[in-house]
């Protein structure tokens, strides 16, 4: 099937209401945003073909159906998670996920070991790493196993929540949060990085969940805020940035207003919530507020060019495959699935397409570029699916400063060039937010 019949196709389903019907007798893939399998597999360390195959094999997206497929999958992996930790003399995964008094100090150091499978995956995690490990280091087997497990099957519930809103799925994003959680504080110690999670109050009974990370050994740091992309986790993002912990760069990691953990709908007034988390960050006595830059992936990236914009406190920014004009135009929604076009929907409240559509247009700063006077990393595949290339075209050549890389023949986010981008995006913001003294200090 060609593109054009394709985006048609799901056009077609999307206003209809036909995508489940066609689901059960296609697959899914179709119904999906392209770099699906890309963004999963490489946070997991799942072989590609292995989870397509998966993949292939759900016939339904709703909600039951989708969150109990996977579900089964990340089972899995917990029960070859559970085998290993009693073999260490562990705890088991049902008490790390039913909030039983788990001694996380313990229990890292039954992993540590193993640490590396978790600290040097980076942002592609290479499916083959836990068995060399294990023929490398046969006395640490269970370690690499056990962590791998707990690893994997957070992704796999991370799958069956995407893209969340529903009670299942938002059950399994709790049970993904948490194993991701476990994981990065049990063995922040073996890392050398303080991992601590953070709750921000926002008004009404929402706050803004993250982490925040600063390398051990390191006085007052530079931070760099790292926010993702409409139903992403704090552990998609998280995970990928401990390789580079020792780089001299604190980090606080947050998701996206709209998204999981906020009540509160995606709108032009959630800047508030950005502006609350430069706040607590500004103030942080162990990180220097005076130097602070802003990372976003996706929509994520929209608000790190809003933040890039209209708070001055931000030093330097990357914007990764931002939405921040033409996307949200009354021809953007063409070739969207239905699943998106859904989590869009509850996303910014409304209760009709054309609702989205005009709630999403208000959201456009295209008349913001110019007022962007920090250094501007922007990246983009040059092939975007999901969102328009040109709007990051035109953010990097309205913003004064900005500096525009496309991957040619990639998707959204260049999840094709993830470690390319990903170094030049450290390297960036290191040169703009480090000393000289101190960049020589990291680089040494």
């Amino acid at each position: 099937m060609s593109d054009l019949a394709r985006r048609l196709m799901v056009t077609a389903c999307a206003l209809t209401h036909t995508t489940e019907r066609a689901t059960r007798k296609f697959g899914p893939v179709q119904f999906l945003p392209q770099l699906s399998a890309d963004r999963f597999t490489h946070l997991g360390g799942i072989a590609y073909d292995e989870f397509r195959e998966q993949l292939e094999g759900c016939r339904s997206f709703e909600d039951d159906q989708w969150t109990r497929y996977w579900e089964a999958f990340a089972d899995r992996h917990l029960a070859t998670a559970d085998a290993a930790l009693n073999a260490l003399g562990g705890p088991s995964t049902s008490e790390l996920l039913e909030d039983h008094e788990v001694d996380l100090r313990a229990l890292g150091e039954l992993l540590a070991p193993a640490c590396e499978i978790l600290a040097e995956r980076g942002i592609v995690a290479d499916p083959t790493a836990v068995d060399r490990f294990c023929a490398e280091n046969p006395a640490h087997a269970d370690a690499a196993i056990a962590l791998d497990g707990l690893i994997k099957a957070m992704v796999y519930e991370f799958v069956a929540a995407w893209p969340g809103w529903s009670p299942l799925r938002l059950r399994a994003y709790e049970r993904s949060h948490k194993l991701g959680e476990v994981v990065q504080l049990a063995l922040a110690p073996a890392m050398g990085v303080t991992i601590e999670r953070v709750d921000i109050p926002l008004g009404e009974g929402d706050r803004a969940r993250g982490y925040l990370m600063i390398p051990d050994g390191v006085t007052k740091p530079p931070v760099v805020l790292v926010t993702n992309g409409l139903e992403g986790t704090l552990a998609e993002v998280s995970l990928p940035l401990l390789k580079y912990r020792s780089e001299g760069l604190a980090v606080f990691v947050m998701e996206m207003p709209g998204t999981y953990s906020y009540r509160g709908s995606l709108s032009p007034a959630a800047e508030h919530v950005y502006t609350k988390v430069i706040d607590f960050l500004s103030e942080e006595p162990r990180v220097d507020g005076e130097r602070i830059g802003i990372l976003g992936l996706s929509f994520g990236a929209y608000w790190a060019t809003r933040m890039a914009a209209v708070d001055a406190r931000m030093k330097a920014a990357v914007a990764n495959g931002a939405p921040t004009n033409r996307t949200f135009g009354p021809l953007a929604s063409v070739g969207l699935p239905e699943i998106m076009v859904s989590t869009l929907q509850n996303a910014v409240g409304a209760k009709t397409m054309a609702g989205t559509m005009l709630k999403l247009m208000a959201m456009s700063i295209g008349d913001y570029y110019s007022r962007i006077q920090i250094p501007l990393l922007v990246i983009n595949g040059a092939d975007d699916t999901l969102v328009s290339t040109q709007d990051s075209i035109d953010l990097a050549t309205g913003a004064p400063y900005g500096q525009l890389v496309l991957y040619a023949d990639d998707d959204h986010c260049a999840m094709g060039h993830a470690e390319e981008w990903m170094r030049l995006a450290q390297d960036f913001l290191r040169d703009r937010l480090l000393t000289a003294d101190e960049n020589r200090a990291v680089r040494a």
